[in-house]
């Protein structure tokens, strides 16, 4: 099984409008356009401030046109959510592709959750607003995470990669420490100018993944 079936991104179901109908090559590309733009705006204003017009005047799109995708600002919400969703465990699973065994995946594949909440600080606000907004869709985004981490853990504990370890809670854990140092360390963090870092930085990454070598990597290697 590879990182990809691990998280997931080989059920992901092709892009379509409002009626249901799957887009053209072009349609999809105003849809995610779309995406795009509801994600700055639903980042600076929040859920309760932005607005259907907002997000087209951003993306550059007529309002008429905002419909044959999306019903309703919440419609577009949720759809928001799913491709962050999507995305994010993309990136994770492109990083630990390849990767030799389950500790080294773990590096890389946390490396490629920092590399994308730093280039995308809205998945913290929009997942978070997802609590009152569409709770479902708040559970969604974290079980399929969880799914992925878990059948990947499970393999590992199988190989002897890591240690007796339960998948399911350990899957829970590991994903509540990125979630957690990414907001404290990329989130929250501005340089002198209000800028936010453009990466984990290094020594935090590091003494994060020597926590997690501790609590996986088998008895003997240690």
């Amino acid at each position: 099984m590879s990182a990809a079936e691990d998280f997931g991104l080989e059920d992901v179901e092709p892009a379509s409008s409002a009626a249901g109908k799957p887009l053209t090559k072009r349609g999809a590309a105003t849809r995610t356009k779309l995406l795009e733009a509801a994600e700055h705006v639903f980042a600076d204003l929040g859920y309760h401030e932005a607005s259907i017009v907002k997000i087209t005047e951003r993306a550059g799109i007529g309002l008429g046109t905002f419909y044959l995708y999306f019903d309703s600002k919440q419609a577009i919400f949720e759809a928001l959510v799913v491709d962050l969703n999507r995305r994010v465990r993309h990136s994770m699973a492109e990083a630990m592709e390849g990767a030799p065994n389950r500790i080294e995946a773990e590096r890389a594949g946390f490396a490629g959750f920092f590399r994308f909440t730093a280039q995308h600080p809205a998945l913290y606000r929009v997942v978070r607003e997802a609590e009152f907004v569409s709770p479902e869709m708040l559970r969604l985004h974290y079980t399929r995470i969880v799914e992925g981490y878990r059948a990947g853990l499970e393999k590992a504990r199988a190989a002897g990669e890591v240690r007796d370890v339960d998948p399911e809670v350990t899957a829970w854990a590991l994903m509540g420490l990125g979630e957690l140092l990414g907001m404290r360390y990329i989130l929250w963090e501005r340089d002198a100018d209000g800028n936010r870092p453009e990466a984990m930085p290094a020594a935090v990454f590091e003494q994060m993944i020597q926590f997690i070598n501790h609590g996986l990597a088998p008895r003997e290697e240690q």
